[in-house]
Formats: structure tokens, C-alpha cells, sequence
């Protein structure tokens, strides 16, 4: 380890393969440095302080670049245990940027990483997962005057602000990133399906075609890992306890059915539900010999580990894979449990963060513009919406058509018809 006050890093050296990921990043990042390049002339950010819990990627480095060039100091830690790359750590703290992330935290060492970026005392909050306005708001309120706002990344913490909300006990206001259609159905759907399905095959190199693979969740997550999983020829089943998302995925084409039948089949196992013990010991011991667990869900409370450990003997197999032996039966736990796209890959492609990206970047511009405006969890607008989904089809040299003006006129009428 490699720490002095300004960063802790894993290892320093690591710095130069991590300038030139955060430079191939960049290059499939077109959307969000074209903010970069505005901010840079107008610097919204001067004289601010942002706090970041984000998973450290070379795609957050890119928006850790974007704040500065606006003018920001930024203090950055993990958003998840396992989801730093150390490369991207080193670089971004021989860089000058307060970084405190390495993969493979304890829990211990994860809160302390957190308290760093609540020490730096931020006036803007960027969140994965609501734990840094947790902590802040649970122990240290003293520094809810100076803080503008915040902005939350993922479905997870929005369930978390919408709670807090509900209890009034959030004190300032956070917009709710994962709400524009340029992340939810993008991210979301093409990000986790892909990074998902990537982190299985990273884990454990097994052949997807023709396995049985059990999708926990079928919102835009879990659309997109069994839409990837599909793809490789897997036999898609679903489990759900919402009627219309079980419709959805049967009107799909995909196999519904509860838990605890679908316990009996599975080859691979996939929770993205946001909820807590989704898969429980009751169900793995049912499972064939050989099931893999995995979870793309924020936190590792999807899988009931913990009575898994309780009950069963553990190995360690490859890198991101434990054996469990339960019941004279294997199963195999992927990442522990943790988000398998970052605990066992590199989580999303550089091009679907972009988008997500503009969204933390433009909605942190939005409550500086409206400072002592704002309160509670703040959607953002369509029109932030469409201009981020602008800015990706120029990105990638698309070109649209736009309305005449005989149908502008036409669609704000309501006098003509039949």
C-alpha cells in the first residue's frame, strides 16, 4: 500500500498503465469531453469542492477530469469493496487528485475511505449507492449547511433517497442521475447486460450456450443481462414479484417462474433486484451441483452469504470464484457476492459511462446554476435528457432528421384531425 495525505493508493507505480487506460477511455468518451470542453471555458465548478464515491474506473477518471476542468477539487473513493482499478487509482494520485480506493477493501478500510471524502468537507456529493449522504447525514450534520447538493448514480440509492425522503431526513438536495432514459436504458440495460455476462465468463470461462440461466429481477438490469445472456445461447428464466415485469419478460419469450423452482434448474444464477436476500439458503440447497451465484445488484445482500458460509465448507477456485460444498453438493459463489461486472471484470464499456457520466456531470452543473432552489430527491429534465443523447449520436457521427415547421406547428394543435 502506498498512502500519504493526500491519497491511499494499492500501488503507485501502477500509475503509467493507468494514464494510458484513462487515455483509451477517453477515446470512446466523445459526449462527456465535449462538457469537459465547455466547462473548461466557463468553470461552474470554481472555488467547489466535490466529494465522489464512485467505483474508480478509468470512465470515472474521465469525470474526475471533467470537475477539474470545471474549476473543482475532488476527493474520489470506491462506491464498492471490490470495483477499484489500481491502475486508475495510482494514476489519478500521481496526477494531485485526493484518492482513497484499492481493490479488495475490508469493511473497515471501505468506511475509512469513505470518511477521507466526508473530511474533505464537499459542497457537491456524487453518489453510488447512497452511502456517502448516508454517513454524512447519520454522523456528520454539521456539514449539511455548506453542501449545495448532490447527484445519485443507481437505482439502489434512488430506493435509499426516496426513503429518507419519505422519513424527512434528507436534508439537502440530490438529483436522481439514474432517472434519465440516457442512463437507466442505457447503463442499466446495455452496460450491466454486457459487463454482467462478461464478469461470469471472466470468473469462470465456462461456455454460456445451452445453460440454464436464471435472471433474478427483470427490470432494465435484469433485461439486459438475460437480452446479453440470451444472446449466447442461454436458456433464459425469469423470476419476479412484480406482475407487469413477469409479464414483460414472458411476453419476451423468456421461461417465468418462482424461485424456488427455478432453484432446480439453474446453471447460473443472476440477482439484480436492489433487494436483500433474494437467494437464500433454502434455494441453494435445492440447486444442481455445479450452480454458479452471481449478483449485479449494487450490494452484496442479494445472496444470502452469510448462512451459506454458516453451512457449507469454502474454497477458493480462481481469482473472482469460491466453492461452497453444501449438502454433498458444489456450488460456486462468484465475486463474493459482490457486483460481478466490477468484482470480476471491468465493469461497463467506456461508451455507455459516457452517457451516465454526462448525466453526474450536467445535474451537478444544474444544482450550482439553482444553488438554495432545490429540495429533495430533484428529477432531471427531458430536455438534459435529449441533450445528452445529442451529444452521444454526434459522438458517434449519427445524423436525424428534425421537424418542419408545418409539424411543430401540427404537434402543439389540437384543431386538426380526421
Amino acid at each position: 500500500m502506498n498512502q500519504t495525505q493526500t491519497y491511499h493508493v494499492k500501488d503507485i507505480t501502477l500509475a503509467d498503465q493507468g494514464h494510458k487506460n484513462i487515455i483509451w477511455a477517453e477515446q470512446q468518451m466523445g459526449a462527456l469531453l465535449k462538457i469537459k470542453d465547455r466547462f473548461t471555458k466557463e468553470q461552474p465548478f470554481k472555488g467547489l469542492r466535490v466529494g465522489i464515491a464512485l467505483h474508480p474506473t478509468k470512465e470515472t477518471a474521465v469525470l474526475v477530469k471533467t470537475f477539474i476542468a470545471g474549476g473543482a477539487e475532488v476527493a474520489l473513493c470506491a462506491c464498492n469493496p471490490l470495483s477499484t482499478q489500481d491502475d486508475v487509482a495510482a494514476a489519478l494520485a500521481k496526477d494531485g487528485v485526493k484518492v482513497f480506493a484499492w481493490k479488495g477493501q475490508n469493511n473497515e478500510e471501505y468506511y475509512a475511505n469513505l470518511q477521507h471524502v466526508v473530511n474533505f468537507k464537499p459542497h457537491i456529493t456524487i453518489d453510488d449507492g447512497c452511502d456517502l449522504v448516508t454517513l454524512i447525514h447519520q454522523k456528520h450534520s454539521e456539514l449539511i449547511p455548506s453542501i449545495i447538493g448532490g447527484c445519485e448514480e443507481t437505482t439502489t440509492g434512488i430506493i435509499r433517497l426516496k426513503a429518507m425522503e419519505k422519513d424527512g431526513a434528507l436534508k439537502y438536495p440530490v438529483m436522481a442521475v439514474n432517472n434519465l432514459d440516457t442512463k437507466h436504458l442505457m447503463d442499466n440495460f446495455y452496460g450491466t447486460g454486457q459487463s454482467a455476462v462478461d464478469g461470469v465468463i471472466r470468473a469462470t470461462n465456462i461456455l454460456l450456450s445451452g445453460t440454464t440461466f436464471v435472471v433474478c429481477g427483470y427490470g432494465p438490469c435484469g433485461k439486459g443481462v438475460a437480452s446479453r445472456a440470451h444472446g449466447l445461447g442461454a436458456n433464459i428464466v425469469v423470476t419476479e414479484v412484480d406482475p407487469f415485469k413477469a409479464l414483460q419478460a414472458t411476453m419476451d419469450g423468456y421461461r417465468v417462474m418462482p424461485l424456488a423452482d427455478a432453484a432446480k434448474i439453474g446453471d447460473i444464477f443472476m440477482t439484480v433486484t436492489g433487494n436483500k436476500h433474494v437467494i437464500r439458503l433454502e434455494h441453494m440447497k435445492q440447486m444442481k451441483d455445479g450452480a454458479i451465484l452471481a449478483n449485479a445488484g449494487h450490494f452484496d445482500a442479494e445472496i444470502d452469504i452469510a448462512s451459506l458460509k454458516k453451512d457449507s465448507k469454502e474454497t477458493q477456485i480462481r481469482p473472482s470464484m469460491k466453492q461452497y460444498e453444501l449438502n454433498g453438493k458444489k456450488v460456486y459463489v462468484l465475486a463474493d457476492g459482490r457486483l460481478v461486472n466490477l468484482g470480476a471484470a471491468e465493469g461497463h464499456p467506456s461508451t455507455v459511462m459516457a452517457m451516465s457520466f454526462c448525466g453526474q456531470a450536467l445535474c451537478a452543473e444544474h444544482i450550482v446554476k439553482h444553488k438554495g432552489n432545490l429540495k429533495g430527491v430533484i428529477e432531471p429534465s427531458k430536455e438534459m435528457d435529449r441533450h445528452i443523447a445529442q451529444l452521444q449520436l454526434d459522438a458517434m457521427n449519427v445524423k436525424i432528421d428534425s421537424m418542419t415547421e408545418e409539424q411543430k406547428k401540427y404537434m402543439q394543435s389540437w384543431q386538426e384531425g380526421t
